[in-house]
């Protein structure tokens, strides 16, 4: 058992994001300045006590020399030296590092000083600061400072055909009523934000349906949710277009000829895993057969741009497993694939099964990440966009690879955090981006979908309050 006392830290949660990274839940505890170092355990305790002669930074704008790094570098040492583990990203444990290593690039002025900065001060490995500023070198030449009046727009579906294991997403099995009263709802707030972006001069630059699964809709709901946001917004500076159609047992031709009907030519079909076992395991109703059938449809339907999510490390998968998902997938010629590291939530149904599920598959994991990454780029993808999530298997991360000039704008400016995302729909969390502080406040919905139905006048008062009238 390790008993950490952290005296400088009113909230130990940030320091336990470093700590759980070398150990599980149990073997540790941490604790503050007012508590005594005795120990009543009966197994050995080792003791680590972070100094409090950490200094101010003489320069305050240089992030990695403050004093909660200084603090997080201590603990990652202690934790090396005890347990033996190097893990590839150092102390840096935010959802978002390309869009760190894209502010050192703009400081420093070179993607070598950032490098530098990057392995010294975060401790991050060679291979993963060099993944981190291809990324965030990529973006900047796909993409400029975003204009004041250009916005992203995302709109949730929150309903699935059936709930994966590791799922923690505001996904339901809404029945055809409750759809139908979401809907009417939804209809309502589109109409609200669109007539308060107009009036504000903004326009959406990306729009993104997702969810849950759109595609859990009727073809009719479909038609009639598009219509409607075509004839509310104004589209005239629009450049992306995306619809999740996700689960294949949810896509019909009818449902991909509205979509390109109203000119949507990105759409996500995500079948995790092409193995059988792995997809009755983790919860999902479809064959790996689907997929294909997916694909095909989408081709003939005139669908250009297709993207494909599988998961490393779903449950009982083994490095063949994985190897046949990938080449499988990569037989169909998707533009874009993301390879997501799986990350087992607190509400999902595999925490409960296993809490420490993610602690047993890092080297079997590690070896499948660094097979899809050669498999990818052998085949003429490239990474243009990263994130984490807490509770990864490995500590890994989740990368979205390209073909050509594919790379998705939504994707690319969710993570910049450069530009202000309006969220619609239950479990919607708006990002409001002050360009001036270069920062965001967030404007939330609820994420149950029944009481979004009921408080949806709530809903826009939130976002009158504290998107349209700041």
């Amino acid at each position: 058992m390790y008993r950490i006392q952290i005296k400088q830290a009113k909230n130990n949660y940030e320091f336990d994001e470093i700590i759980k990274i070398f150990l599980k839940s149990d073997e540790y505890e941490t604790f503050g300045a007012e508590d005594a170092l005795s120990s009543s355990q009966s197994e050995p305790v080792i003791h680590i006590v972070v100094p409090d002669n950490f200094k101010e930074p003489s320069d305050p704008d240089k992030k990695e020399n403050k004093i909660k790094n200084q603090i997080k570098k201590f603990l990652y040492k202690e934790m090396q030296n005890h347990t033996g583990m190097t893990p590839d990203w150092g102390i840096l444990t935010g959802i978002r590092p390309a869009k760190l290593a894209g502010e050192l690039i703009d400081r420093e002025g070179t993607v070598e000083k950032a490098q530098e900065i990057l392995i010294r001060d975060y401790y991050v490995t060679v291979e993963k600061a060099r993944l981190l500023l291809e990324i965030a070198s990529s973006q900047k030449k796909i993409l400029k400072e975003s204009p004041v009046e250009a916005v992203g727009i995302y709109i949730g579906i929150p309903f699935c055909p059936t709930r994966c294991v590791y799922c923690s997403f505001p996904s339901n099995q809404g029945s055809e009523e409750n759809i139908k009263n979401y809907l009417v709802a939804l209809h309502q707030e589109i109409s609200f934000v669109a007539l308060n972006m107009k009036e504000k001069g903004w326009y959406p630059e990306t729009i993104y349906i997702g969810g849950g699964t759109p595609t859990t809709l009727s073809a009719e709901q479909i038609d009639a949710l598009l219509s409607h946001v075509k004839n509310s917004f104004d589209l005239s500076g629009l450049k992306e277009f995306t619809v999740e159609a996700g689960r294949p047992d949810t896509i019909t031709a009818e449902k991909l000829e509205v979509i390109r009907k109203h000119g949507i030519q990105r759409i996500s079909i995500n079948p995790q895993s092409m193995n059988s076992a792995t997809l009755e395991r983790i919860g999902r109703d479809h064959r790996p057969e689907d997929i294909v059938d997916a694909f095909g449809l989408a081709r003939t339907s005139g669908i250009s741009v297709i993207n494909t999510d599988i998961i490393a490390g779903l449950p009982q998968e083994s490095e063949d497993d994985f190897l046949h998902t990938l080449e499988t997938i990569l037989a169909l010629e998707p533009e874009n694939i993301t390879v997501h590291t799986l990350a087992l939530k607190r509400a999902s149904r595999l925490k409960e099964i296993d809490s420490e599920f993610n602690y047993k598959q890092g080297k079997r994991v590690r070896s499948m990440l660094d097979t899809a990454t050669a498999m990818l780029l052998q085949r003429g993808y490239h990474p243009y966009y990263l994130y984490r999530q807490k509770q990864m298997i490995g500590n890994f991360e989740n990368i979205g690879y390209a073909k050509d000039d594919t790379d998705g704008i939504y994707n690319i400016r969710i993570m910049e955090e450069g530009q202000t995302i309006i969220a619609l729909g239950a479990g919607g969390i708006t990002k409001v981006y002050f360009p001036k502080e270069n920062r965001l406040e967030r404007v939330p919905n609820v994420s149950n979908y029944e009481i979004y139905i009921e408080r949806i006048e709530e809903m826009l008062q939130r976002k009158s309050d504290n998107l349209f009238n700041v």
